[in-house]
């Protein structure tokens, strides 16, 4: 009898720890396969499940030493059915859900022959445990999750490699068959995925044309829109190049040898994983060092005086001096968008766009530079600008609850872009003025004077805020307490839903909120 019970309780606990998997993997995922990164995740998020869990041990062994082995069963059952409830529910509570490509697949193949291969041995074996395994297995499931998971990384990690290597050399095939092909890469702590998107819009003026789409920035995202978005008509392959770590644009470029570049911006951005600026700086000349060697051109922003400090080659500006060849002027601001003159060199013209914020104008300007330069002529140039819409989460205005405005500003993460995003915010007029923010994450020991800063900011130009993250607002709350904002107008909500519940109690058509900044489930706290 007691054997089955053992038995039945080593079943339950690995169906449990299968599901607590899904919350693993999907925190795995969001840190990039990283373990370094994913098990600052563990630390900070896995508290309760470790605490109920510890406690489940502890009225384990006490029922097993008076040989309660039925209450054993039942407290095991109720523990992991709640550990399997919790799982579930974050999982629908998530706002950026995990996503079940084949290398997920693989990880949970491999937790599932593991977890079988436990039982399995236990009911060939039973002789060789002895009752006490019983509680041994309550508390070692306290741990086993986030070690399971990195388990199963390990463990598939050369078919991993292995498939990557296959992927990545036919995308290099792909490549080399296009023959006639123009490559260009973008990359920047910000503005590159705008700039991508304008470029996109002013190049199909002339060309067929095809850039990642969304987010694809990451090696295996930009060999994917290779091997499923390339076609043999296609003229101009535009590539965004993101990166965390030293070496990553380089390798990105040793996929697609780009002829043509855009550096849009050096940050504080990544700075848990580049440590320093300087490192940021030496991942983004990665790609200039390419297209140089190829015998390209860099298109940089010379607003930057970082990078112009850095590099001397082609620059587009909105502040910078007359000897720009490319420079956006006599810049103005209207309800429908804005106006601006860009001075292309030889000739300018005269833009107007739906876009909003001085960052949206100087990636224009980047954009316009390099299509000019590839034949795209100024009034081809004026009519795509006059189309752009606004990217995705990207000073997107929408409408809201009770006829509100909404500045959807949700992907922007780095600290110039949210202080533009509020100067934006300014410039609505006679409106009441909200915003709703967690603040700026992976800034190193930048983060709490950046927040810190955000939260000033927002003080001196809104009339409510809504800080997200009760533990993380703190630095966000300090800035904008040191402006004596007032505290009846200053709310800090657990989760976004909360913070619109919030804004839902004041919100009218004269009200504009700017939602700055959406993070992911692993940052809220």
């Amino acid at each position: 009898m007691l054997n089955y019970l053992l038995l039945t309780s080593l079943i339950i606990a690995a169906v449990s720890a299968l599901f607590a998997l899904v919350r693993q993997n999907q925190m795995l995922q969001q840190n990039s396969y990283f373990p370094s990164r994913y098990f600052a995740w563990v630390k900070d998020g896995y508290t309760a499940p470790l605490a109920l869990e510890c406690i489940g041990f502890s009225f384990s062994s006490v029922l097993y030493e008076r040989k309660l082995y039925a209450a054993q069963l039942i407290l095991i059952i109720a523990v992991f059915g709640l550990r399997i409830f919790f799982a579930v529910r974050a999982q629908k509570k998530s706002i950026k859900k995990l996503v079940f490509t084949a290398r997920i697949k693989r990880l949970f193949a491999a937790a599932a022959l593991i977890l079988f291969i436990c039982v399995l041995i236990y009911a060939l074996f039973p002789g060789t445990l002895t009752g006490d395994f019983f509680s041994v297995v309550a508390f070692s499931l306290a741990f086993i999750s986030p070690l399971l998971c990195l388990l199963c990384r390990f463990v598939t990690a050369p078919v991993d490699k292995a498939v990557t290597r296959w992927y990545i050399n036919d995308a290099k095939r792909i490549l080399k068959e296009h023959k006639d092909l123009t490559v260009i890469g973008i990359t920047g702590s910000y503005g590159k995925t705008s700039t991508k998107f304008i470029l996109n819009r002013i190049l199909s003026e002339k060309y067929n044309v095809v850039a990642t789409p969304h987010s694809f920035n990451t090696p295996m995202g930009v060999v994917r829109t290779v091997r499923e978005y390339l076609k043999p008509q296609t003229q101009i392959f535009i590539c965004e190049m993101g990166a965390k770590n030293i070496g990553d644009i380089k390798e990105i470029c040793d996929i697609v040898h780009p002829k043509y570049g855009i550096i849009t911006s050096v940050g504080e951005q990544h700075l848990d994983t580049f440590k320093t600026v300087d490192n940021v700086f030496k991942t983004k000349f990665e790609l200039a060092t390419e297209v140089l060697n190829n015998g390209g051109e860099m298109f940089v922003n010379g607003d930057s005086k970082e990078l112009i400090s850095r590099i001397d080659k082609t620059l587009y500006s909105v502040y910078g001096t007359d000897s720009f060849d490319f420079k956006a002027t006599d810049i103005s601001y209207g309800k429908n968008g804005s106006d601006f003159t860009l001075n292309l060199g030889d000739s300018e013209v005269r833009l107007s766009t739906r876009l909003l914020g001085l960052h949206n104008i100087l990636n224009i300007a980047g954009a316009a530079a390099l299509s000019y330069k590839l034949g795209v002529t100024p009034e081809n140039i004026r009519f795509a600008v006059s189309s752009l819409k606004p990217t995705e989460h990207r000073l997107e205005i929408k409408q809201s609850v009770a006829g509100s405005t909404l500045i959807d500003d949700a992907y922007n993460a780095n600290p110039e872009g949210s202080i533009e995003a509020l100067h934006v915010l300014s410039r609505f007029d006679n409106m009441k003025k909200v915003v709703i923010t967690p603040g700026l994450i992976e800034l190193g020991t930048r983060e709490h004077d950046c927040n810190f800063a955000l939260g000033l900011e927002a003080a001196k130009i809104c009339d409510i805020i809504i800080f997200v993250g009760i533990n993380r607002s703190a630095p966000l709350k300090e800035g904008a307490m040191s402006q004596s904002f007032p505290e009846d107008k200053l709310f800090v909500a657990a989760s976004f839903k909360e913070a619109m519940e919030i804004y839902s109690g004041f919100a009218d058509k004269n009200t504009v909120v700017l939602l700055e900044n959406d993070l992911p489930d692993n940052y809220l706290n």
